[in-house]
């Protein structure tokens, strides 16, 4: 599936962006992801709402497999083959993905923020003064053990 195709698929839909994404498309309206298009098909963010519009069609998850297994994906369901010719029900499938996708925008837990943690004090520009710490260390080490290997020889 092309950039195109897809454009002119969810014409009815309305306005869409598409980004590249794994072998194909990530599809959001308002800056919410709600479709993929990949390789192996056309699939839509599903929820305990809309999985059994899928199951009655006889759709299923979308899977992948990995080197020891096969991984299921019960958010994104396989979208049905008739809907390609069919725009205006496919327009609806694609609000009721929308809707999926909002829904479990607003479940997801907000993730605890830097911002939330005290603040750091700003850092101090002390890389000039780190490394000549280091040269100094190092030369301070070097003379340790130059006396030591002398000590060593001289008895």
């Amino acid at each position: 599936m092309d950039r195109e195709f897809l454009t002119d698929l969810f014409a009815d839909f309305g306005p869409v962006t598409l980004r590249r994404m794994f072998s194909g498309y990530g599809i959001s309206a308002d800056g919410t992801n709600f479709a993929l298009a990949l390789r192996a098909g056309l699939y839509f963010r599903a929820d305990d709402q809309t999985i059994p519009q899928f199951e009655a069609e006889g759709c299923g998850p979308f899977q992948y497999q990995t080197r020891s297994k096969t991984v299921t994906v019960n958010s994104y369901w396989q979208l049905p083959a008739r809907l390609f010719d069919d725009s205006e029900e496919l327009a609806v499938w694609a609000r009721s993905a929308l809707g999926a996708a909002q829904r479990a925008a607003l479940r997801k837990r907000p993730r605890k923020r830097a911002a939330a943690r005290k603040p750091k004090a700003p850092a101090k520009k002390t890389a000039g003064k780190k490394a000549a710490t280091k040269r100094a260390a190092k030369k301070a080490a070097k003379t340790t053990s130059r006396r030591a290997t002398k000590k060593k020889s001289s008895s």
